[in-house]
Order: C-alpha cells, then sequence, then structure tokens
C-alpha cells in the first residue's frame, strides 16, 4: 500500500508509508522502477561476522596442513590468506548473484545502484576500500557513514556505486480477502483505489501488528484505527473489486 501510494501521490499519508516501509525506489537500465529495501548496519555486521568466520576455518584447516611442510609452508600460506581475505567476498559477490555465504545466511546481496548485478570491478573497488571502512578502528569510519546515508552505505558502497539489500521474499500472490463489501465515504483517485486494493492482497502476509500500523495511515477515509480500521479497508478493497 505504501509504496504504491508513494509512487504516484503526494499526500502526508503517503509519505508517512514511504517511511515505515524503509524501501528505496531504484530505476533500472530498462526504465523499470524497483523498490529494495535497503540493508541496515546491524545486519551487514552479522554477515561480515559469519563471512570471517569461515575465513578463518579456511586458515586454520590450510596452516595445519602448510605445517607439515616446516618452513617451506610460510610462503604458500601467506598466499592463501592473501587470497581468503581479499578474495573470498569479491568471488562470491559476482559469482553468487552479490551474496556471500554471510549475506546469504542473513537474506542479504550486493546490487548496483541502478539494480543490476554487481561487477568485477565494483565488488573490488568496495572490497578495496574496506580498509578505509574500518578506519580508525573497528569499522568506525564506515558505520558512520552508513547511518549518514539514506541508503545505508559505507564509504566503499558509495565510491563502487553499489547497495546492500535484503532479498525479495518470495510470496504467492493471493486474493484480497472476501468479506462484505463498503462503499468508500469519499470518492477516490485510481492510484488510491490500486492502493487499496494492493494493501488488501499483501495484508494476509503481515502481522496484525503491522497491518493495523498500516491501515492506521488510511484513518482519514475509514475513520477507525486498529483492527477496526484494518476491516474497514478490507471492505472498501471488496467493494472496489465488485464483491457487492
Amino acid at each position: 500500500m505504501a509504496n504504491n501510494v508513494s509512487a504516484h501521490a503526494p499526500s502526508p499519508n503517503s509519505r508517512s508509508a514511504a517511511v515505515l516501509d524503509t524501501y528505496r525506489e531504484v530505476v533500472t537500465p530498462e526504465g523499470v522502477a524497483l523498490h529494495l529495501p535497503a540493508a541496515g548496519p546491524v545486519p551487514r555486521a552479522l554477515a561480515w561476522a559469519i563471512d570471517l568466520a569461515i575465513r578463518m576455518v579456511v586458515l586454520s584447516i590450510v596452516s595445519m596442513v602448510v605445517a607439515l611442510l616446516g618452513v617451506a609452508g610460510y610462503g604458500p600460506y601467506l598466499i592463501v590468506m592473501f587470497v581468503v581475505f581479499w578474495f573470498y567476498p569479491v568471488l562470491f559477490e559476482v559469482l553468487d548473484h552479490g551474496r556471500t555465504p554471510g549475506k546469504r545466511a542473513l537474506g542479504l546481496r550486493v546490487i548496483a545502484a541502478n539494480g543490476a548485478p554487481v561487477g568485477w570491478l565494483a565488488a573490488f573497488i568496495r572490497n578495496l576500500l574496506r580498509t578505509v571502512d574500518m578506519l580508525p578502528f573497528g569499522y568506525a569510519a564506515g558505520l558512520v557513514a552508513s547511518l549518514a546515508d539514506p541508503w545505508g552505505r559505507r564509504l566503499g558502497d558509495m565510491v563502487a556505486g553499489t547497495l546492500v539489500v535484503h532479498d525479495a521474499r518470495q510470496h504467492e500472490p493471493q486474493a484480497a480477502p472476501v468479506g462484505v463489501a463498503l462503499a468508500p465515504a469519499v470518492a477516490l483517485l485510481p492510484h488510491e483505489q490500486a492502493a487499496l486494493v494492493a494493501f488488501a492482497e499483501r495484508g494476509p502476509q503481515l502481522t496484525q501488528e503491522r497491518q493495523a500500523e498500516l491501515a492506521d495511515l488510511a484513518e482519514p477515509l475509514v475513520q477507525a484505527r486498529g483492527t477496526l480500521a484494518v476491516a474497514r479497508l478490507y471492505g472498501v478493497a471488496n467493494w472496489l473489486l465488485g464483491r457487492r
């Protein structure tokens, strides 16, 4: 509901809904508008921690193997360590559709700023600039940049032109619930009608609390809040769908 309204009408309610949903609009090179939920610093930090743990396990196994070579194993170990720390994220992000194992576990993905898959150059740049994001310690620069940027980007993402987003959950399309039809109290514009129908179709996938939160934004239309507002919005959607 929020995204449909915000894409057409500049009403206060639609703007509030867009903020609540924290979706960012990206226009692809083909001119298609995508609404992508940008990932914040917490899930990104957890994904990074998982990837770090995987790398440390790999290096531990390699260290046990090269230890059999004695002093001659130092060189190969340093080469493997360099590859693991610097090429691990690049390879996974390019070859696995923007997802390292950590990002996959957290449902995250790296994409280009225009919604396209991330390329080799962008992946190299964003990971190379981790050295800057780590300054002065503990990813402090990256955290400050992520909190200040509306897209949640660290400095490496800004320079590389990339964005980390939550993977869209795949849901089977659902019809709006059939129930009592309720004529709207005022005439609705086409985009408002589309937003109400979209809410009714999306509602069954949301928690009752989230449904009520969104329905409260339509209080001027339904003259109610909470669960009553949800029921009335479903009623208006049924009326718009000709179930009367």
